[in-house]
């Protein structure tokens, strides 16, 4: 009997240049497939949906175009079995396979289910790389071995050295590693940044298809406007977009926010790379690329944030997820027990950074990385929302959101669910901090000067309650002893009002 293999490529290995598609191989045949057990394991938004399936199907077409046998399994086939297993099993019968090859998956659920079904199937099976990473999913565990701590800055510059990004020799080039505190300025008031490069992708068949099941999405979609990369050459006219239009100016207004301004400098390429349609380290080749020919436009701050956003934060988030999961996943260093609040899935509420990065979210399945930490996520912190809410619903709303990356975000970044090994402190703040890098304040209903009383901003007393409650497990925090010492000097009086308006608008959650 011949050889037959068959290669399992998933929904976020869309990568032409991996070293399987090198040759046309008769005895090999690939699969992918379109199922509910990818689906429902969270309420995805619908753009995440209809944008994965397309980019898939685009991927298919592209193997097929390049001779590769390919067997791709839509959602609404009759033969679908919806599960990776049942799939596989049934196509190893069908077409007599000898063997099984898939590439390392980035979930824990995914690898999980996949090393079970190589323990089942009567085939041999063996595993490939993604080719996508700059680390192998253990690397930062190597790195970090016997310490305590796992700060990113140290693994930023270790990958640094060894892949040789703007080096030189062993140092950084300009001598300074690290440019986050030129990185963080308000937009100004009459700016107004660069229109986003969007697409006009056709998406009603994919869409039909979900609409005929009972898939539960959120969040809108324009099926013949829809304005997220699909393939390969459209993430790559997103990077150059970006390169020449954005990166001069990405740097200093990355931590910014303006109502109605979603994408302000951002690359947006955080869905291309996640499906793996083009590679971090091309990403960072041409943004250096770019920086070397424009020098007297892009200033050096506004590329080495761009180039620690990918091969540090992602990386690094990815490390961390394959060291601590599954116990990950469960982590709740406060306790914090609450439910969202409903109009984090509709936008209604009076205050407005979160109606503005909430409806953003819902319209484009994305927000950026200040929207997520310092809006949404602060809010649910300071609300003590149980982190398993937050992280179904960052999981579901963003287009960019596997696993991997979001709930290192999601418990570490932004709920300190994991007590401390992703951030140094919780990133909660008051009203303050949103008026200093945004717009929001200014037209709100709520009184950001206010912290008691009618129209007081609900960050405010919500911002105190949560130190005056979590005292026991944050006091000895050095960096943020000087909140206790402020907390500590207040009046009675005004402790006990900050207090009571905290608890009066936590039992209004659901009003504000």
């Amino acid at each position: 009997m011949s050889n037959k293999t068959l290669r399992l490529v998933l929904g976020d290995q869309l990568n032409s240049n991996h070293s399987w598609f090198k040759a046309v191989d008769d005895s090999v045949t690939y699969v992918m497939m379109e199922i509910r057990t990818e689906t429902d394991y969270a309420s995805h938004h619908i753009q995440k949906v209809v944008g994965i399936f397309s980019a898939m199907r685009s991927f298919s077409k592209e193997l097929k175009l390049n001779k590769h046998n390919i067997i791709y399994i839509n959602l609404v086939d009759v033969n679908n079995l919806q599960s990776f297993e049942n799939n596989i099993e049934n196509l190893i019968s069908k077409h007599n396979f000898t063997h099984f090859e898939y590439q390392l998956p980035d979930e824990f659920r995914v690898d999980e289910a996949l090393k079970n079904l190589c323990k089942v199937i009567a085939i041999s099976s063996s595993i490939a790389d993604s080719e996508h990473f700059f680390t192998t999913r253990n690397e930062l565990e190597h790195f970090f071995e016997g310490k305590k701590t796992f700060v990113m800055e140290n693994f930023y510059r270790m990958l640094r050295k060894k892949h040789n990004v703007l080096m030189e020799g062993n140092q950084p080039l300009t001598g300074k590693w690290n440019y986050d505190s030129d990185n963080r300025k308000k937009l100004p008031k009459n700016h107004k940044p660069t229109p986003p490069l969007v697409f006009n992708n056709t998406v009603s068949e994919v869409l039909d298809e979900i609409n005929k099941t009972d898939i539960k999405t959120i969040g809108n979609i324009d099926a013949v406007n829809f304005v997220w990369p699909i393939n390969r050459e459209q993430s790559l006219q997103l990077l150059d977009f970006f390169l020449v239009e954005c990166l001069p100016l990405f740097g200093s207004y990355q931590d910014a926010m303006s109502s109605n301004e979603w994408s302000l400098y951002h690359s947006r390429l955080s869905f291309s790379m996640n499906l793996k349609m083009i590679s971090p380290q091309e990403v960072i080749d041409k943004a250096i690329k770019e920086w070397e020919s424009r020098p007297n436009e892009i200033e050096y701050n506004q590329l080495e944030g761009f180039v620690r956003q990918i091969i540090g934060w992602r990386e690094y988030m990815r490390g961390i997820y394959w060291l601590k999961m599954p116990e990950y996943a469960s982590m709740n260093f406060f306790n914090n027990q609450e439910k969202l609040p409903d109009w984090f899935w509709t936008g209604n509420t009076k205050m407005n950074c979160l109606k503005d990065a909430i409806n953003q979210s819902l319209n484009f399945a994305y927000a950026h990385h200040i929207q997520r930490l310092m809006i949404t996520g602060n809010f649910a912190l300071l609300a003590g929302i149980h982190p398993d809410e937050l992280d179904a619903w960052y999981l579901g709303i963003y287009i960019d959101a596997i696993e991997w990356v979001e709930i290192t975000n999601t418990r570490g970044m932004s709920q300190f669910a994991d007590g401390g090994i992703v951030g140094t402190k919780p990133y909660v703040s008051s009203a303050s901090y949103i008026n200093k890098m945004s717009h929001y304040c200014g037209s709100c209903f709520y009184n950001k000067q206010l912290k008691t009383g009618e129209k007081a901003c609900p960050f405010n007393s919500l911002y105190w309650n949560f130190y005056d409650k979590n005292e026991d497990k944050l006091a000895k925090n050095p960096r943020i002893g000087m909140m206790y010492n402020v907390w500590k000097k207040m009046e009675p009086e005004a402790k006990a009002a900050l207090l009571e308006q905290a608890d009066y608008y936590l039992k209004k959650i659901n009003e504000l």
